[in-house]
């Protein structure tokens, strides 16, 4: 009943901060304003940030499902209450350094949020956890893998690096590549077709972002990218459903 208590405070914090941080706003700008304020390609539309939603829909779904006696001291949720708190105070902590402009502890934070849900997705998949108890963190640890490398590119536009003379665009390219890589590994290796799919979302977003502007070749590479992971998963739950 210890972890269940702390899994709902873990949660409520967390969707306490990120509201109040956009409601007040923190530091007097939300979220997004201070996203804008840097020309970042890798940066998706507005629109695609909505996914937040839907990752804290499914985190309070999975709280749920812990109220039952019968289920509280499953495995899946006695084994994982640790890392699911840390991962909330990683992630409030998170809002209050990028709000208050700290880009580089924020790229810190969000990597230690991204090797903390790793674990998490790693010891929920090992309890031989259901597909409803592991959705939450396919979708969240696909999201964060790419706000990860968003936060960093954010932080390397702000202290002006060159990008060893490489244009803007061939680097945004690269980890569009990145990413991709990263989706085809959670579909093979651990057969998990949720995650690219978020990866798509994403990428989608980044092709949206800069079609009115004159870097058509990420726009062209996004779409091309988004492409082949949609048509690599369907393939794949094809296959998984004939089996």
């Amino acid at each position: 009943m210890a972890k269940l208590l702390l899994n709902i405070l873990a949660y409520l914090l967390v969707i306490t901060v990120n509201a109040l941080a956009n409601i007040i706003p923190l530091n007097g700008q939300t979220t997004g304003e201070i996203s804008n304020k840097l020309n970042v390609l890798f940066t998706p539309a507005g629109y695609v940030f909505s996914i937040w939603s839907l990752i804290y829909l499914l985190l309070g779904l999975w709280i749920l499902r812990q109220f039952p006696k019968a289920r509280r001291n499953l495995p899946v949720y006695q084994e994982t209450s640790s890392l699911f708190v840390l991962s909330c105070l990683l992630n409030s902590l998170w809002i209050f350094m990028w709000h208050y402009e700290n880009f580089g502890a924020s790229v810190i934070i969000m990597i230690l949020l991204l090797l903390t849900l790793i674990r998490l997705y790693m010891k929920v998949k090992a309890s031989d956890a259901s597909f409803w108890d592991l959705l939450p963190f396919s979708v969240y640890l696909g999201w964060i893998s790419v706000a990860t490398i968003a936060n960093i590119s954010y932080f390397l536009t702000n202290i002006d690096w060159n990008g060893f003379g490489l244009s803007a665009s061939f680097w945004t390219i690269l980890l569009m590549i990145v990413a991709s890589l990263l989706a085809s590994y959670f579909l093979v290796y651990e057969n998990d077709w949720v995650y690219p799919l978020v990866i798509v979302w994403a990428l989608i977003g980044i092709g949206v972002q800069n079609k009115d502007t004159d870097v058509q070749t990420v726009v062209f590479t996004a779409y091309c990218l988004a492409t082949i992971i949609t048509l690599s998963t369907i393939i794949y739950m094809v296959k998984q459903f004939k089996k």
